[in-house]
């Protein structure tokens, strides 16, 4: 698994990288907030290691823009111990918290933690988001209990938006991940099939509430 370790104490990152590389991770490294965000970006990282005091961005700021695109587990990390802080961190989208100076067997166990509930939601053949349920295993949708018919490739759809929340894909990345090269000059493929998924799966399909648009990049399943 990949973690993205942010840090500005350029010696922390790397006793961190150091012995999460000694347990099997795969370790990409940043030192401050912009870093943190083009780096996220990266589809295979699995957690985020992210310090509050930064200079370019801090953590903060690095926090919610990450969450416009990525759900991916933060941990953030920071000197101070005020419980506004901590506040802050979870409202900007944090997973858990860990005050400096920490011990790098607490680090460990919360990122262990951590990434094994996350392997278990996403080998969970069912998922529930709100109205809407899906089972991978049996590959039925439900809306409000009710089962909705969609085909093969809206299945796979709906399937990959809802397993990866808030996380934009654009048009050439569906066609790469759902179709592979068959319709890789054709993206108006795409757009037909997420208008057919909001009318079997929103409430309003004019106005989604679920299979959102970001405007000039692509689509999402907000959470």
């Amino acid at each position: 698994m990949k973690i993205l370790i942010i840090d500005d104490e350029e010696l922390l990152v790397k006793g961190i990288a150091y012995n999460l590389e000694n347990e099997g991770y795969e370790v990409l490294t940043g030192t401050n907030g912009s870093d943190a965000v083009r780096l996220a970006q990266d589809p295979d990282v699995r957690l985020i290691v992210l310090d509050v005091m930064m200079p370019v961005m801090d953590g903060l700021e690095a926090c919610r823009r990450i969450r416009q695109f990525s759900d991916v587990p933060i941990i953030m990390l920071t000197a101070k111990t005020e419980d506004m802080d901590k506040l802050l961190g979870f409202d900007c989208g944090a997973d858990d918290y860990l005050t400096k100076p920490f011990n790098i067997l607490e680090l460990k166990a919360r990122i262990r933690a951590i990434l094994k509930r996350s392997v278990k939601q996403e080998n969970d053949p069912k998922i529930v988001r709100g109205a809407i349920t899906l089972d991978s295993q049996s590959r039925t949708t439900l809306k409000n209990g009710i089962p909705v018919e969609l085909t093969a490739k809206e299945f796979d759809l709906v399937e990959l938006l809802i397993r990866n929340p808030n996380r934009v894909y654009s048009r050439e990345n569906l066609l790469d991940i759902i179709w592979g090269d068959d319709y890789r000059s054709d993206i108006r493929t795409v757009d037909v099939h997420i208008r057919r998924i909001r009318e079997k799966l929103e409430r309003d399909p004019a106005n989604p509430a679920h299979i959102l648009t970001k405007w000039g990049v692509g689509y999402y399943f907000k959470a």
